[in-house]
């Protein structure tokens, strides 16, 4: 069995590689190629985090079968842990052989922006140059390099309440990529948003992390961060006037707080959401009619992007001579 780390899983899956692999899972997904169970939520007996239990097999050219146990424990920081811990076992689809561990993560963030990056790609105008990014953790780190593998981001306007995590984010990606977009610190939300082309949410907030009105027309907004009913990044106004694509339709509206409380205020049905990531990637004609319309991917996460993701980055693993190999 091949283990590979958190890095080891970041040398392996580029974001650039990581979004065209992203477009050929969800295009399984839409096509029925692949068969995704509704995820477990394990809640802790204290309420102080929930663990999620998502397998995926992938049929056809891609075959792939995984599963991924992650959990998400907010108070983890504070005992200097990362908020999200987990693992991935990649399975051989023909026997159901374990030949994998990957450190999930990395792997979480990394497919997750990928999506994102999948979604904007098709999606977002192709000039767009300035970049919002609300939040400053691992998922705006990974959605900031995904931004920028797909469009030609010039500058990036960070906010988030802790000045000095933003410090840190700014620095790191300003050390990992010289030469890239120009990157600073926004005083508010409102100073990101504003005259942004492209708008990622990735907050643990529970409540919206911008207003509808500092939207520009026709601008793309990723939201990532929620993915319970009770919690929701972006606001009624915001969804009920945008164009919206989710990950997997039956997955939103069981875990999409942002739909589904702006449904159950009566600002949107179950025909607001146009399509799902998936079948926009085989018919990339879907798109609003009028070009002012803001767009708005929700995603909560399917485990068709860990079986995919994870399997690339085994192949790539494989072929460089990463992570360890283990007797099991």
């Amino acid at each position: 069995m091949r283990v590979l780390s958190g890095d080891d899983v970041r040398t392996a899956l580029p974001l650039a590689t990581a979004v065209a692999r992203m477009k050929e899972a969800f295009a399984s997904l839409a096509r029925g190629d692949a068969a995704v169970p509704p995820r477990t939520q394990l809640a802790a007996a204290d309420g102080a985090g929930v663990t999620l239990v998502m397998p995926a097999r992938v049929d056809g050219k891609g075959r792939a079968l995984a599963v991924k146990v992650v959990s998400v424990f907010g108070r983890n920081p504070g005992a200097g842990l990362a908020r999200i811990q987990g693992a991935v076992i990649v399975l051989e689809p023909e026997t159901g052989r374990p030949v994998a561990l990957l450190e999930g993560s990395m792997l979480t963030a990394i497919r997750t922006a990928a999506a994102s990056g999948a979604a904007t790609d098709l999606l977002a105008p192709a000039r767009s140059e300035v970049l919002a990014v609300l939040g400053a953790g691992v998922q705006a780190r990974a959605h900031i390099e995904a931004m920028c593998a797909v469009r030609p981001i010039s500058r990036v306007r960070v906010f988030a309440p802790t000045t000095a995590r933003v410090a840190a984010l700014i620095g790191e990606l300003a050390g990992r990529t010289a030469g890239g977009p120009e990157m600073s610190r926004a005083a508010t939300a409102a100073d990101a948003v504003r005259g942004a082309d492209i708008v990622c949410a990735a907050t643990t907030s529970a409540t919206p992390v911008f207003d509808d009105a500092d939207l520009e027309p026709g601008a793309h907004v990723n939201a990532v961060g929620s993915f319970t009913p009770g919690a929701r990044e972006v606001s009624g106004a915001t969804v009920a006037r945008a164009w919206v694509v989710v990950d997997e339709r039956a997955a939103a509206w069981t875990e999409a707080g942002d739909l589904i409380r702006a449904r159950d205020e009566g600002l949107i049905g179950a025909d607001h959401v146009r399509a799902e990531l998936g079948e926009l990637v085989l018919d990339p004609g879907l798109r609003p009619a009028d070009p002012g319309q803001p767009t708005l991917f929700k995603s909560v996460g399917v485990a068709v992007q860990d079986a995919v993701a994870a399997a690339a980055a085994l192949e790539e693993a494989e072929r460089r001579g990463l992570g360890a190999v283990v007797d099991w």
